[in-house]
């Protein structure tokens, strides 16, 4: 019974799971390329142990305190008068079927079963893992982790993750973790801006790379433990807001989903591993079109009236945008950041034919039209927050303090979730709108409901915002949606799972969303990345870059325009309608290939290339040092391809020239680029 073993198979990679021979437990037997747990587990240990228990030092898949007390746990549990702390569990059962294994044990002295679940993806190299809880008494559980991923290492394990805070998110960043703890998370009842659920891991300079990512858009949180004996032990979950979770008797309880996967191809195969699976999230959305927008805000910020959107909107159709999107500002009490937020009806100040008349308007220019919207947020002095001052977060006897000058409205109440439905329902009959863009400007701080007892707020939040997603999907599928949280700061797999586009950041300026997007694009799909073209100056580089540049960075992604275009000259709106067209000539490869990142944004030339079919699109992007041509001696900088046929040609379909994949793999692209030449796009067709 011991050493019953299981495989689960993705499309190239393989993960073995084992009942330990120390102790009721399942451990890591194998994970990596097919046929990797065909001999010797490379997670063996030696058994032998001093001042820990065999439990403390296995390489176990999820322990409970109690069965492993030193070293770490998934799972902590006590009775509800914490007399009794901890389980020492045994196996019960194995449910193994093609692609899925469900392995349950109990301690039936606490009364709480466990069931770890595990599910592979078709067309992925991603597995599933999560955990069920059912009790039979009543239990608090002061943990509880999704799972444990154990990485075997030979000597400093390399952690590669995303930092950063607002305006400066999804920066690319690397430490070497030879003894001790790493940990990332949010507290701020979304992912946030500091850090994104979602880590690397690879053993020193070796070359394959492993990663997990959280599918929760709550609490949260990342912990990597080097542990002794050569071995990485990754824990991931959320992290209730209570800081324990109660489960009453005949109780079932399921945790956030922890994507896990696996590339021998280092950080950039892992992306596109992520990418893939972002890709099978989406389902028959992936093939709708993402439509260049253009966005108002920077343009007008709360200035917005009919007129002054109306002539932005015939600018932006004249460069070939395909969508119109108002964002904040467009309804009754919304002359500033103040106010208006939950009194959702368009101002007839501003619109004085009407909204509709308004958005038949745009619509005539030959543009779907958007809107702009925070569903949880609330003014102090609107009519909602008069008529049901109960449906903030708040605490009795204790200030609101205001964030951004709002409060926030408690989404785990059922109604507050059937007035955020049956608001965004109300727009979306009553106008023809098919873009959303779903903004959060404001975390929790007073996060209480008063008279409601013991309550799990962060997941009755999570499982109310994601209700109103799964609502929009069904009632209302060709809209689409664009998730945001003051730029970043909530983007996960469950968000995205449920919209169509996300927003990284509100920061635009050129150089600092190159950063931005090296750093996003290696844990999420270019189809997903929502990125425009502004004006906007350089927060942390301010240098200056050209339209061109400005244009082919946002074309990485998802294509959007922000810039006030009434201040544009002749010659730029022609340029931008050059850059537009060309985009809407390759986005299907952009959103449908596969994407490699080529180099970084220290080199002094880096860029995406993405391969679909016969075609090879490389966006090539200069960060602005030169060497001195022509007044020196000088070569143009060259952008090394990968994973061409070298035995093929390509040939550049704007210049005719032609290159043989072995060029273009060993040598790379040329580009003499200069200050008034810093970025191009490049496509290649297979001959």
């Amino acid at each position: 019974m011991t050493h019953q073993r299981w495989t689960l198979r993705t499309a190239n990679t393989s993960y073995t799971v084992r009942l330990s021979p120390d102790g009721p437990w399942a451990e890591l037997d194998a994970w990596g390329p097919l046929g990797a747990e065909d001999g010797p587990s490379a997670l063996d240990w030696s058994h032998r142990t001093h001042f820990i228990t065999p439990a403390d030092a296995a390489p176990a898949e999820y322990l409970p305190y109690g069965l492993r007390p030193f070293t770490g746990s998934e799972v902590v549990a006590s009775r509800p008068d914490g007399d009794e702390r901890g389980m020492w569990w045994e196996f019960e059962s194995a449910e193994a079927s093609e692609g899925a294994l469900r392995l349950a044990f109990a301690d039936t002295v606490i009364g709480l079963r466990t069931v770890l679940c595990y599910e592979t993806v078709p067309g992925t190299d991603v597995i599933l893992r999560w955990t069920e809880f059912t009790a039979t008494e009543e239990v608090r559980l002061e943990r509880l982790d999704s799972a444990a991923v154990n990485i075997p290492v030979a000597g400093p394990a390399r952690l590669t993750y995303l930092a950063g805070q607002w305006s400066q998110e999804f920066q690319h960043t690397r430490i070497d973790l030879s003894r001790g703890t790493f940990g990332i998370g949010s507290l701020q009842g979304a992912p946030g801006h500091a850090y994104a659920p979602w880590l690397a891991v690879q053993d020193g300079d070796a070359p394959a790379a492993y990663g997990v990512c959280l599918e929760w858009p709550g609490n949260w949180h990342i912990t990597a433990e080097a542990e002794p004996g050569g071995a990485l032990r990754v824990r991931a979950g959320r992290v209730p807001h209570e800081g324990l979770v109660r489960l009453a008797p005949g109780e079932t309880l399921a945790t956030p989903r922890l994507a896990c996967a696996f590339s021998p191809d280092g950080l950039d195969g892992l992306s596109r591993v992520w990418h893939r699976y972002e890709r099978h999230l989406a389902g028959d959305r992936l093939h709708r079109p993402r439509k260049v927008l253009y966005n108002s805000w920077e343009a007008t910020g709360f200035d917005v009236d009919a007129a002054g959107q109306l002539e932005l909107a015939k600018a932006a159709a004249d460069i070939g945008a395909e969508l119109f999107v108002v964002d904040d500002g467009w309804f009754t009490g919304r002359a500033d950041d103040t106010g208006g937020l939950g009194d959702w009806y368009p101002d007839p100040a501003a619109f004085p034919q009407g909204f509709g008349q308004f958005v038949e308007d745009v619509r005539a220019l030959g543009m779907d039209f958007g809107l702009w919207v925070e569903p949880e947020a609330v003014s102090p002095g609107s009519r909602l927050h008069t008529e049901h001052p109960e449906w903030v977060y708040r605490v009795d006897g204790r200030p609101a303090r205001l964030v951004r000058n709002q409060l926030l409205l408690d989404l785990g109440r059922t109604d507050v979730q059937d007035f955020v439905i049956g608001t965004l329902d109300r727009l979306l009959t009553d106008y023809a709108i098919s873009y959303l863009k779903w903004d959060m400007n404001r975390p929790p701080t007073e996060r209480g409901r008063p008279g409601a007892g013991a309550v799990d707020l962060d997941a009755e939040h999570v499982a109310g915002y994601l209700r109103v997603l799964d609502h929009l999907r069904t009632a209302h599928p060709g809209v689409t949606v664009e998730g945001c949280a003051g730029g970043g700061g909530r983007v996960d797999l469950a968000t995205i799972a449920r919209t169509d586009v996300v927003w990284p950041s509100d920061n635009t300026a050129p150089l600092d969303r190159l950063r931005i997007q090296h750093g996003f694009l290696h844990a999420h799909a270019p189809h997903v990345m929502s990125s425009w073209v502004t004006d906007a100056p350089g927060i942390f580089d301010p240098r200056q870059r050209s339209l061109a540049f400005r244009f082919v960075n946002a074309m990485c992604g998802v294509l959007g325009i922000g810039a006030d275009l009434r201040a544009w000259t002749p010659e730029q709106r022609t340029e931008a309608a050059r850059w537009t067209a060309r985009y809407k000539e390759v986005r299907d490869v952009v959103h449908h290939g596969e994407a490699r990142l080529l180099g970084t944004p220290d080199d002094t030339t880096c860029g995406v290339q993405y391969d679909a079919g016969d075609r090879t699109v490389v966006a090539a992007l200069s960060t602005g040092r030169l060497d001195g041509a022509p007044l020196l001696p000088g070569r143009p900088d060259r952008l090394r391809l990968r994973g061409l046929d070298p035995a093929a040609r390509y040939r550049d379909t704007a210049t005719g020239t032609s290159y043989s994949g072995a060029h273009l793999l060993h040598y790379g692209l040329p580009f003499a680029w200069s200050a008034a030449y810093d970025a191009d796009l490049v496509v290649l067709t297979r001959l």
